[in-house]
C-alpha cells in the first residue's frame, strides 16, 4: 500500500477545499475591512494566507498538483510585486522539495525492482531523500564501480494521484487563473495531463537523458549526467554536485546570475539542433550551476537534471519560429502575418491587421531586438499586464491568435524560460544564441518562399 496520499476522495477533498478557503479567506478580508483596518494591509495578508494554503496542499499531495505547483512556479515573475512578494517564498520552496515517501516504502520499491539483494548494487546508499518531487524522490549513493549516483525512486501509485489532480485542477481553473497574468491555466493543466504517461516512463526518461549525456559530454557549458541504470519506477545516474538555481535566484551573485541566464538561453535553443530533443521542464530545480568552466575554477557550468518531458523535435526547433522572428524585427509586417496564418496562428476564419499584429509581437521580442538584454521582473509583469488587461488593445488581439498543437509545448518552455531569466535579473546575450542555434533566423535566411525577407517585404509594400 503506497504512502502517497491518492486515494480519490482523500485528494479530492483536499483539493476541492482551496477554492472555499479561497472564498472563506475573502470573507475574513471583509470583515478586517470593516473593523478599520487598512486594504493594503488586508490584502498582503489575505495573499500570505492564500499562498500558504495553496502551496501546502500543493507540495503535500505531490502527483500532478505538485506537478502544477512547479510549471506555475516559473511565473512567478508576471506577478505585479506587491503581490508577488507573499507568493515568493512558497512558489520556491515547490521548484526544490515536497515531503518525502517513507523509508519502509522507498525500499520496497526498490526490492521490487531491483531484487531482494538491491543493496549489493550500491556500496553506499542515503535512505535520506536529497530531492522530493512531484512523481519520484533522489536518493544520494555509491555504485558497485565506485561511481557517485543519483537513484531516482518513483512513488507508487503517482500516475493516478497525476490524472486525479489535474483533472481536479482543471475544474476550478478559473479561480487559479488570476495568481498569473497572462497564462491561461486550464491549457497548462491539459498539456500537463497530455505529458503524463511520458514522464511515468523511466525508459523513456533514461533514454532522452543518455542522447543529452553523449551530445553534451565534452562541453565546455553545460553538463547532463549520464545514464548508470534503469528499471520500472528507479532510474539511476551520474551525481553531480552544483549550486541549485533557485539558490542562484536567491542570493547569486551578478557573476552568476549572468552566467546562469546565458547558459539557460544557450541550452534551450542548442539543445533542439543537437538532439532533436526539447528539455520541456525548465523550472529552477531541474538546474544546478557547477564551477569549473572553460575559464577555469572561477567560471561556471549547467548541470541539467530530469529529462521526463521532452518535445521530439528532429529537425530542432521549426523553422518558422526563426524565420518570423527575424522578420519581425526587420519590421516586415505581411510577411510576419501570412505566416502566422500559414502556420495557423490565425485561423483561416480571422482577418487581422498586419502591422497591428506586429505592434503586438515587437515588445515581446525585444530581448531579441539588441546586442544584450536584461531580463527583469518588472519587464515580465509589464508584458503580462499589456496582454492581461481587457482594456488594452493587445488583450483584444491576442484573444483573435490561436496557439497550434505542434506549437504548445515550445511555448510553454519558452514562457517558461524566459520566467525564470527575469527571477535571475540575467543580463543575456539572446540574440547571439538565435543567431547560432534557432533554424531560419540568422540575417538572410530564406523566407517561407525561399525568398529574402527583406526582399519579400519590399515586394508587398510595392
Amino acid at each position: 500500500m503506497s504512502d502517497l496520499p491518492r486515494k480519490a476522495v482523500t485528494r479530492t477533498a483536499k483539493l476541492a477545499a482551496l477554492p472555499l478557503g479561497f472564498a472563506g479567506r475573502a470573507t475574513w478580508g471583509l470583515g478586517k475591512r470593516i473593523v478599520g483596518e487598512s486594504a493594503e494591509l488586508v490584502g498582503r495578508e489575505l495573499q500570505q494566507r492564500t499562498a500558504e494554503q495553496l502551496f501546502k496542499v500543493l507540495g503535500e499531495l505531490k502527483g500532478g498538483a505538485m506537478k502544477f505547483g512547479q510549471a506555475l512556479s516559473v511565473f512567478e515573475s508576471a506577478l505585479p510585486e506587491e503581490v508577488a512578494g507573499p507568493y515568493r517564498a512558497a512558489l520556491t520552496k515547490l521548484q526544490e522539495a515536497a515531503p518525502p515517501m517513507p523509508t519502509r516504502t522507498m525500499h520496497a520499491v526498490l526490492e521490487e525492482r531491483l531484487g531482494a539483494n538491491w543493496h549489493e548494487l550500491f556500496e553506499e546508499f542515503e535512505d535520506k531523500p536529497s530531492a522530493a518531487a512531484s512523481i519520484g524522490q533522489v536518493h544520494r549513493a555509491v555504485w558497485h564501480d565506485g561511481r557517485e549516483v543519483a537513484v531516482k525512486v518513483q512513488y507508487p501509485g503517482a500516475g493516478e494521484a497525476l490524472l486525479s489532480d489535474l483533472s481536479q485542477l482543471s475544474r476550478f481553473a478559473r479561480l487559479l487563473g488570476p495568481l498569473v497574468p497572462g497564462v491561461d491555466i486550464k491549457p497548462l493543466i491539459t498539456e500537463l495531463k497530455d505529458r503524463v504517461s511520458e514522464e511515468l516512463d523511466y525508459g523513456l526518461e533514461a533514454q532522452a537523458q543518455q542522447v543529452h549525456a553523449e551530445e553534451f559530454e565534452d562541453d565546455p557549458d553545460v553538463v547532463v549526467p549520464a545514464v548508470v541504470h534503469q528499471c520500472e519506477q528507479v532510474l539511476v545516474t551520474e551525481w553531480i554536485d552544483g549550486i541549485p538555481l533557485s539558490e542562484v535566484i536567491a542570493d547569486g551573485t551578478r557573476e552568476q546570475r549572468d552566467r546562469a541566464g546565458q547558459l539557460l538561453a544557450r541550452f534551450l535553443f542548442s539543445g533542439p539542433a543537437r538532439t532533436g530533443l526539447l528539455h520541456a521542464d525548465p523550472h529552477p530545480g531541474n538546474f544546478r550551476l557547477l564551477p569549473g568552466g572553460p575559464d577555469g575554477e572561477d567560471d561556471w557550468r549547467l548541470g541539467v537534471l530530469d529529462f521526463g518531458t521532452v518535445d521530439r523535435l528532429p529537425g530542432g526547433l521549426p523553422t518558422p519560429i526563426g524565420q518570423s522572428l527575424r522578420m519581425a524585427l526587420d519590421g516586415a509586417a505581411e510577411a510576419v502575418y501570412r505566416m502566422l496564418c500559414a502556420e495557423g496562428f490565425v485561423k483561416g476564419s480571422v482577418e487581422l491587421d498586419p502591422d497591428a499584429v506586429l505592434d503586438y509581437l515587437l515588445p515581446i521580442i525585444e530581448p531579441a531586438q539588441v546586442e544584450e538584454f536584461t531580463f527583469t521582473r518588472g519587464w515580465m509583469r509589464s508584458q503580462a499586464a499589456r496582454i492581461a488587461d481587457p482594456r488594452s488593445p493587445a488583450y483584444q488581439l491576442g484573444k483573435q491568435l490561436n496557439l497550434p498543437p505542434a506549437y504548445l509545448l515550445i511555448h510553454r518552455v519558452t514562457l517558461s524560460t524566459i520566467g525564470v531569466l527575469c527571477q535571475l535579473g540575467a543580463t543575456v546575450r539572446l540574440r547571439e544564441e538565435l543567431e547560432q542555434w534557432l533554424p531560419g533566423f540568422a540575417a538572410g535566411s530564406a523566407g517561407p518562399e525561399g525568398e529574402d525577407p527583406e526582399d519579400e517585404q519590399e515586394a508587398a509594400e510595392a
